[in-house]
């Protein structure tokens, strides 16, 4: 997990997080490219070779053409959005509801969709029982510098103790609550133990309740 510089969403400060799972061939596997810098490209190298680079929706996308560049070898995958709105990038493949990822037998993969607004490829590391999203959950962020936007940090949600759905977002699924519910409700089937997001800390315990917890506007069934 390495944490990026912030970028600015609607005029609100938000912070970048790569999440990085090595495979036993030390293959690389990126989820949301933060900003490159040789220090971090140090690193990676000791860990071993980039093989791909996951876009995870149509937000995360800026840093992909320098990564593309530096590692050409590495497959790239994004959202369909993603792949639309970036022509100018060769992607290898499309994160679709039916993808096949060539990595299953390590990270399980689900494609959260009903907000015609966004979509987003969910993954949940095997070994290590993790649960990695981009922005369908995000924490609090900081605006105590900047009052003017604190009145639009709290109309979206994002402000407080609690992670969850921003407001935005949740409203999108008013009409297809049924099929987001059927995603979460997969997703606490899988039992995480850790949970990474890339706008808030990382959560380390009683992960399955936090999750319930930050999905608790659809109702979710949870199994016994």
């Amino acid at each position: 997990m390495f944490d990026g510089e912030s970028v600015s969403y609607f005029s609100l400060p938000h912070a970048t997080r790569m999440t990085v799972v090595r495979f036993e061939d030390n293959s690389l596997w990126l989820h949301s490219p933060i900003k490159m810098t040789d220090a971090l490209l140090r690193e990676l190298s000791s860990l071993g070779e980039v093989k791909y680079l996951i876009a995870p929706n149509e937000l995360h996308h800026l840093y992909l053409q320098d990564w593309q560049k530096q590692v050409p070898r590495a497959m790239l995958m994004g959202t369909e959005k993603v792949v639309r709105k970036r022509h100018d990038l060769e992607f290898n493949g499309e994160l679709s509801a039916d993808f096949l990822p060539p990595w299953s037998s390590d990270i399980a993969y689900l494609l959260f969709t009903g907000a015609p607004a966004m979509e987003e490829a969910v993954f949940f590391h095997r070994p290590s029982r993790t649960l990695i999203v981009t922005d369908l959950i995000e924490g609090s962020i900081s605006v105590a510098n900047e009052p003017s936007k604190s009145w639009l940090a709290k109309f979206a949600g994002v402000v407080g103790l609690d992670a969850g759905t921003i407001l935005d977002w949740r409203l999108s699924f008013t009409f297809h609550k049924e099929e987001a519910r059927s995603h979460i409700e997969q997703m606490i089937t899988w039992h995480p133990e850790t949970i990474i997001m890339a706008h808030a800390h990382k959560v380390d315990h009683h992960a399955e309740r936090f999750l319930e917890r930050s999905f608790s506007w659809l109702h979710p069934h949870v199994a016994e």
